[in-house]
């Protein structure tokens, strides 16, 4: 497995969770651009007895270990809910952070490799945090700014590492920068104006004194809405009761915005305020005193994030999400964020694209999945 000075440990519990865990922390001190989640969030995220995902998934983690120090992560992941919906035979890696040494990442590359072909996977594929519905893919340019909210960040030499060790591209991820401080297109007001006036439609903003039974059918859309997408695995009601849970704090109403006609959902648009913004000053500890300093910074945000933007299938087409995006600029602008990233966009997703290229969105960041045989 490489470099004998190079061992690697099968993640159980105690000292080694923790470990597995804080290491990002210790990793990234020196990185300016690097944004540290919240510790709390983190290890929600990883414990397997806590967080829904692995109610329909198995992993496993790894640390490496060199000249008797931390030097790596890595978790190999199961999930049953993808190989079922999708009909393939597949596993993940995920969390996947090393220093710049080859000997290290291809000791906790084969770790992974060889948990999951122990399971009779044949193909592995990656980065997942643990899920497309969560961070995932390796950002490959742009190393020169901050992630936005739940976009992920890692340094150049991840690029060689993952792509010498044999792995290939798989998908690419875009996501667009969109400049506010503009008007909005002229199509895009023409069009939307157009739509608005042609069905009987309701955009309303989300409703916060009835927020779970919003969510709920944002839920609804959201499964029928990306079911065709690649890689997509539907959220099951825990999942999305938890995410929802994790972003009301961050939610702007008027951000947040339900297409109903005749009372029913038929899309949704969700975009976020970069709250990573406010998160850099910290290392991810809120206590004693880092919650003084983000609500300080929370005032100071500019930019926002669409983090998800939809229409179900029987009303694609129709330009509805014409008036999702421009009811969401107006209002992104109207409360004093004037950029914005739309983000992630598959590579594959002809329509989001051609979207994001009429808001006058540019393609500045690009995250890619990679995939091999095991």
């Amino acid at each position: 497995m490489g470099d004998e000075s190079v061992r690697i440990i099968p993640v159980t519990a105690g000292k080694d969770w923790k470990r597995f865990v804080t290491f990002p922390y210790h990793h990234y001190r020196n990185d300016p651009n690097w944004v540290p989640h919240l510790l709390v969030d983190q290890k929600d995220l990883l414990d397997f007895r806590k967080h829904p995902f692995w109610r329909h998934a198995d992993g496993q983690y790894f640390l490496a270990e060199k000249n008797g120090r931390v030097a790596g992560r890595i978790a190999a992941i199961i999930d049953h809910k993808h190989i079922e919906f999708h009909n393939e035979k597949i596993g993940f890696f995920g969390f996947f952070e090393t220093i710049n040494d080859e000997t290290v990442a291809f000791a906790l590359l084969d770790a992974a490799k060889q948990w999951l072909k122990e399971r009779h996977l044949p193909r592995m594929r990656g980065p997942l945090n643990p899920s497309q519905n969560e961070e995932c893919g390796l950002l490959i340019d742009a190393f020169d700014s901050p992630p936005m909210i739940m976009m992920t960040y890692n340094p150049p030499y991840y690029v060689d590492l993952i792509e010498s060790y044999g792995l290939k591209k798989a998908m690419d991820l875009y996501a667009y920068e969109v400049d506010g401080t503009q008007d909005p297109p002229p199509k895009l007001v023409r069009v939307a104006e157009e739509i608005r006036k042609k069905h009987e439609l309701t955009v309303r903003p989300i409703d916060m004194k009835h927020y779970t039974r919003d969510t709920e059918k944002v839920w609804e859309v959201y499964n029928k809405a990306w079911s065709k997408n690649w890689g997509f695995v539907p959220f099951t009601r825990e999942e999305f009761e938890h995410l929802a849970k994790n972003m009301k704090s961050a939610i702007v109403p008027e951000l947040a915005l339900i297409a109903e006609i005749d009372g029913k959902p038929v899309g949704f648009g969700i975009t976020l305020p970069d709250v990573n913004q406010a998160l850099i000053k910290l290392n991810g500890r809120l206590l004693p005193f880092g919650i003084f300093t983000l609500l300080y910074y929370m005032k100071k945000i500019n930019r926002v994030r669409i983090i998800i933007l939809g229409v179900i299938h029987e009303h694609q087409r129709k330009g509805i999400d014409s008036i999702l995006y421009l009811d969401t600029w107006r209002n992104a602008v109207k409360n004093g964020f004037m950029y914005g990233e739309m983000s992630w966009i598959l590579e594959s997703n002809k329509m989001m694209n051609r979207s994001a290229k009429m808001l006058q969105g540019k393609v500045y960041k690009t995250y890619r999945l990679y995939e091999m045989k095991i």
